[in-house]
């Protein structure tokens, strides 16, 4: 993948754009702002999606496939963090001597001098950020944003307000989350990942660091998240608030609900205010906790706040379900990480009552598979009733010989609870013939792994009565 360089200075004019990737959800998120603020957007995608489409819709000029041709007369290129160097249209642009920016450079010119909420940390930024920006909506903020995943309610992921707020999904995978000029930092919590980028837990954290020391106005972290303390505890000079279930928060989350959706109370200032999400998890009651932070710390009522984030009805690819057939629920969750697959199962299981979860699970990252795989397998053998592995989603990564979804597989104590399927077929038939009436199929993967869901589907459909 193209390594962004993050000292590059930005152009004063960045012209017509033409976006390498623009189906992503990231991509066509910052392209709708961009036709939003009166640029010419033009792009390409190895797929039609719905993105395309839409973007289309708005004006867009979307080609499938990659050539050069397709740069056609744009004054900036806009890459993907996925984007191989040899790519026609990047060469091209390096070619022709224009300006070729990573997507967060683009959007760290078209922010500005906006007062910006970014939200980092490993798991929770896509949940929170979403919180944030409905929440605001419902105060009557109108605040630009972009999101890394659709929200439900709004059925965008990015949108430009009249308001002088704008709030990002920060993303620290590649550094590029150091590029903006933040006014309130959220860190929900900081479990190293991307060691492939960072090198070191050390490294990982220092990035942490950095970022919420150039937060102007506020930071607010976890104060449940050993990595998060460890970044607080490294600030100098700033105005911190806290959130989580340790008895020393400054927002306190606390009685939180254990089946359905999630009810649970928050203690700021003397005063216990109480809520209940539309969606399950305990882990979106914390998400809450740190969402209604950023916003009392910058001002808003309390009670309006909380108000506003009990309207967040979830994000695409967060726990959505896809369908019921027969009794079995399918739903597909973006979790890649363990802490996020624990967090996804035990939502899973506050509404799945009686019945199983049979979890379908996409390795994401060569990298990633080779040195969490034990950990991987932990989490399905205690969290999930039966587990199929399929195999790894490479992204932006070379395969690494003799890594697959089988190391995932292997590790489990005990077989008869995973099946190593790398053929999606034969997983999908595998995961239908295991449930019954009650049932919950959960697919996860940041990758592709949503796919097969049609096939799940159709596989229960056609299974014998």
């Amino acid at each position: 993948m193209i390594k962004p360089d993050l000292a590059q200075e930005l152009p004063v004019q960045l012209g017509s754009l033409h976006f390498v990737g623009i189906g992503g959800s990231g991509m066509s998120g910052i392209a709708r702002l961009f036709i939003a603020a009166g640029h010419r957007v033009t792009g390409s995608d190895r797929s039609e999606n719905h993105n395309t489409q839409v973007l289309r819709d708005l004006g867009a000029t979307v080609t499938i496939g990659h050539a050069a041709a397709n740069l056609g007369d744009a004054d900036t290129l806009v890459y993907t963090g996925a984007l191989w160097p040899d790519n026609p249209e990047y060469l091209a642009a390096v070619d022709r001597g224009i300006p070729t920016l990573h997507r967060s450079q683009a959007l760290a010119w078209l922010i500005n001098k906006q007062r910006l909420i970014a939200v980092a940390g490993a798991h929770g930024k896509t949940t929170s950020t979403g919180m944030i920006i409905t929440a605001l909506l419902a105060l009557g903020a109108d605040p630009s944003f972009v999101n890394g995943g659709v929200i439900e309610s709004l059925d965008v992921s990015s949108a430009w307000g009249t308001g002088d707020i704008f709030v990002v999904e920060a993303d620290e995978s590649d550094g590029t989350f150091l590029l903006y000029d933040t006014s309130v930092a959220l860190i929900t919590n900081v479990d190293a990942d991307h060691l492939d980028h960072y090198g070191s837990h050390e490294a990982f954290d220092a990035a942490f660091v950095t970022f919420a020391s150039a937060a102007s106005e506020l930071v607010v972290a976890s104060s449940d998240d050993s990595g998060a303390i460890r970044v607080v505890a490294a600030l100098t000079g700033k105005t911190i608030l806290t959130f989580g279930e340790a008895m020393d928060a400054d927002v306190r989350v606390h009685s939180i609900g254990s089946t359905g959706p999630v009810s649970f109370s928050l203690d700021w200032k003397g005063t216990t205010y109480s809520a209940t999400l539309p969606i399950p998890g305990r882990h979106n009651a914390i998400n809450a906790a740190g969402a209604f932070a950023v916003l009392v710390g910058m001002g808003f009522d309390p009670t309006a706040s909380l108000a506003g984030i009990e309207q967040f009805a979830g994000t695409e690819r967060r726990f959505e379900l896809h369908g019921v057939v027969r009794g079995v629920s399918v739903y597909d969750d973006y979790a890649h990480h363990p802490t996020e697959v624990a967090a996804a199962l035990a939502a899973a299981r506050t509404v799945v009552g009686a019945g199983r979860i049979i979890a379908v699970h996409q390795p994401h990252l060569y990298s990633r598979t080779k040195m969490m795989a034990g950990e991987f397998a932990h989490v399905y053998e205690k969290l999930a009733d039966q587990t199929i592995v399929l195999d790894v989603y490479g992204a932006r990564e070379d395969p690494i010989p003799g890594v697959t979804g089988a190391l995932v597989a292997d590790r489990f104590a005990n077989p008869d609870r995973v099946a190593y399927l790398p053929d999606w077929q034969q997983a999908a038939d595998r995961a239908a013939a295991l449930a019954e009436d009650g049932d919950i199929i959960m697919t996860l993967s940041c990758g592709d792994v949503y796919r097969i869901v049609p096939q799940i589907l159709e596989a229960l459909a056609q299974r014998p009565a």
